[in-house]
This record gives C-alpha cells, sequence and structure tokens, in this order.
C-alpha cells in the first residue's frame, strides 16, 4: 500500500466536534424529565409514569425508525441524515418550549425529537469509516459515544437548576434554541467526505443496504454481538431509569440517587474516553470487550448491595467505567465483523438491540419487584446472572478479519 494514496485530514476533528454537539443535545432532550419526574408530574397534573413516558417514547420510536434511518445514512450519507435528526431535534425541541403548558404537545414534541434519535446516533460507525484512517476509529466511536453520556449528564445536572430558577417552561425554550442552534452550526459546517479517502476503500463500507442486512443477519459474530448488546444496553437502561427506586429501599435519598446515577455516566465518559483509545493502540476488539463485561459485574453487584454511600458511589463509577466503554469498541468492533456491509446498518442494528432490551428490562424490573418492600434486588440479580453469561458468550469472539489483516 502506497501511504500516498491517502491522507487524513485535521477537519476530521472539526466534523466530529459538530456531530458529538448534535448528539448530545438529542440525548439531553430525552433525559430533561427524568431529574424532575415528580415536579413534572405536578406541573402537568399527570401521573409519575406519564413522565416517565416522555422518556421511554425514545426507545418506542426508534423501534420503528432505526432502519430506515440507517437506509438514509447509507444510500444519502451522514450529512443528510444527521442535518435531518439535529433539524427534528432541534424544530420540536422548540415547540416543547413554545407549548410547555399542555402536556399532550409536550409528549407529542416529545416524539418528533425521537424520531431524530437514530437519524443521528446510527451514523456513529459511518462518520469515523469517512473521515478517520481505521486505527483510529474506536476512537472516534468512542468519542461519539462519550457525547451521549455528555448529554446525558447535562440533563441530569442542567435541567433540576434551570427549573429552580426559571421554571419548566423556560427550561424547555432554552434547551429548544440551543438545539436549533446546534442543527444550524451542523449543516453549515459539515462536510460528507474528506477531498481524499482517509483509508483504503476496502475498508469502507460498500454493499447495498438491505443486501448488507441480510449479509449481518447470517453473520454468527455480529448475532453473538448483538446479544451481547441485548443485555448491555439493556442493563443501561434499566437501571438509570429505576436507580431511586433500587437504592430507596436501603435508605438512600432521590438526592443520593440522582448522585450515584450521574456518576455512572460519568464514570462512561472516563471509561469511552480510555479504553477505545488502547483498542485502537493495540489493534484488538476482543481483549477490551471480555474486560469490559468483567469489569461491570463487581460494579453491579456493589450497586445492587452497597449499604454505604461511599461503597455505592464507587460501585456506580465502576459499573459505568467499564460497561459504557464496551458500546463504542462494540460498534467499531460489529462495523469490522459486518465489512462490506453498511456502517450504519451495523451500528443501528446494535443500537435496535439496546431499544428493544431496554423497554423489555425497564418493565421487567418493574414486574420482578418484590411485593414486601418493592425491592428491586431480584431483578438485578437476573441481571447479573445474564452479564456472566454475557462474559462466556464473549470468549466465542473472535477478531475481525479486516482488523487482524491490517495489524
Amino acid at each position: 500500500m502506497s501511504p500516498a494514496r491517502f491522507q487524513v485530514y485535521a477537519y476530521r476533528w472539526v466534523i466530529l466536534l459538530i456531530f458529538m454537539a448534535a448528539i448530545a443535545l438529542n440525548q439531553l432532550l430525552w433525559i430533561t424529565f427524568a431529574p424532575i419526574t415528580g415536579a413534572a408530574a405536578r406541573f402537568y397534573g399527570v401521573s409519575d409514569l406519564s413522565i416517565g413516558l416522555l422518556s421511554i417514547s425514545f426507545m418506542v420510536v426508534y423501534l420503528f425508525v432505526s432502519i430506515p434511518a440507517s437506509w438514509v445514512i447509507d444510500t444519502y450519507g451522514f450529512r443528510t441524515a444527521v442535518g435531518i435528526g439535529a433539524a427534528l431535534t432541534g424544530i420540536f425541541g422548540l415547540t416543547r418550549g413554545l407549548f410547555a403548558n399542555s402536556y399532550t404537545l409536550v409528549l407529542i414534541s416529545q416524539i418528533g425529537v425521537a424520531v431524530g434519535q437514530p437519524f443521528i446516533l446510527n451514523a456513529i460507525t459511518t462518520v469515523a469509516a469517512r473521515w478517520f484512517p481505521l486505527h483510529e476509529r474506536a476512537t472516534a466511536s468512542g468519542l461519539g459515544s462519550l457525547a451521549v453520556y455528555v448529554g446525558i449528564i447535562a440533563g441530569l445536572g442542567l435541567t433540576p437548576y434551570l427549573v429552580l430558577r426559571g421554571g419548566i417552561d423556560r427550561m424547555l425554550v432554552i434547551y429548544g434554541i440551543a438545539a436549533l442552534v446546534v442543527a444550524a452550526v451542523f449543516w453549515l459546517l459539515a462536510r460528507e467526505r474528506p477531498p481524499t479517502p482517509a483509508s483504503d476503500p476496502g475498508q469502507a463500507e460498500r454493499s447495498l443496504v438491505f443486501v448488507g442486512l441480510k449479509q449481518i443477519l447470517h453473520n454468527r459474530g455480529f448475532l453473538l454481538l448483538m446479544a451481547i448488546f441485548f443485555v448491555g444496553l439493556g442493563l443501561f437502561n434499566g437501571v438509570t431509569t429505576w436507580i431511586e427506586e433500587i437504592l430507596r429501599p436501603r435508605g438512600f435519598s432521590s438526592a443520593q440517587a440522582g448522585v450515584a446515577g450521574a456518576l455512572m455516566v460519568a464514570g462512561g465518559v472516563a471509561g469511552a474516553a480510555i479504553l477505545p483509545a488502547l483498542s485502537d493502540r493495540f489493534r484488538k476488539r476482543v481483549p477490551f470487550i471480555l474486560l469490559a463485561l468483567a469489569g461491570a459485574i463487581p460494579g453491579l453487584v456493589g450497586v445492587i448491595f452497597g449499604t454505604s454511600y461511599w461503597l455505592l458511589l464507587a460501585s456506580a463509577g465502576v459499573l459505568g467505567f467499564f460497561l459504557l466503554s464496551a458500546g463504542p469498541i462494540g460498534f467499531q468492533y460489529g462495523a469490522e465483523l459486518a465489512c462490506p456491509a453498511p456502517e450504519g446498518t451495523s451500528n443501528g442494528l446494535l443500537l435496535l438491540m439496546g431499544q428493544i432490551a431496554g423497554i423489555v428490562f425497564i418493565f421487567g424490573m418493574d414486574a420482578l419487584k418484590s411485593p414486601a418492600g418493592g425491592s428491586m434486588t431480584p431483578a438485578l440479580l437476573v441481571l447479573v446472572g445474564l452479564m456472566a453469561l454475557s462474559l462466556v458468550a464473549a470468549t466465542r469472539l473472535r477478531e475481525s478479519a479486516l482488523l487482524a489483516g491490517r495489524g
């Protein structure tokens, strides 16, 4: 291979930065009502479950929009697809604020934002493939995933402060304006491809979308990875949704539960910044997936049984660091396994598993609550068992031929 054939452009970091901003704003709008569930329920005169529906709607909508969004990414490019997602996020984010006093219109607006989510999230590995060489792609995917966690942390931390200062309606307007600004900046600065390829064309996606989907569903390694994502992302969605319910029976306050949840996501930020970069450096994916799954299990056990606050916080940080760092490595590994299937298709299928699992785990954990005291320990022990099975399953994964060939 002649090094002169390929060039890596500094503008790739501009592309990644504005893409990360679009991700973060979309996720901030998703998590908006989670830290103010009680206050929002009183504001709208509805139940806590109705407020929870504002977040759960994202998972439900994803089931229907994910594959069409991946088709748009793979057919028209990430600039068009992410631009659509960012525009939907900005427009419907603003209508949430303009019609903030109506629960029905806020729910409709929330669904509009939810439609935009897969157009943005499903493009993570596509952006990496377009602009980054193979040895930087897990790092780029890791930073894209990091933006998810940054958006969640911002929503959890900033929302209560803004509501206290200006009320729910003003907070929603501020978020909507911010989302519109990000959408405008993305459309202004985003470019589909660099002037010359950043890698060998043989490393890029090249199948037709539905041909690629068929290839993926016949790839045993990718199917195993989908099962692992089902458990991992389902666990994350379930624990973050029910964190207060999980900790309340042990005497922890809602404020302490909020700090634990935020620390779990903050641990994920650190993990997404460190482990994918190490994966790129050592040109290995499977050992880091195994490490992430193995490290997450003791963190989960600590969250289940920890009775002291410091142990709870340490466990939450460990759980987040390992569990969430597995995501970007897994996305890039899946793209390598699925090659020559389109990047958006492989990325979308893995995220789809997580959204389905989120719905199953959230309602399943609620159904398995102990009748006496509402403890979620029985459900959480089931999750520990599923994580152990995922770790065993991950030992059957093998490095992709694409990465091994570029050793």
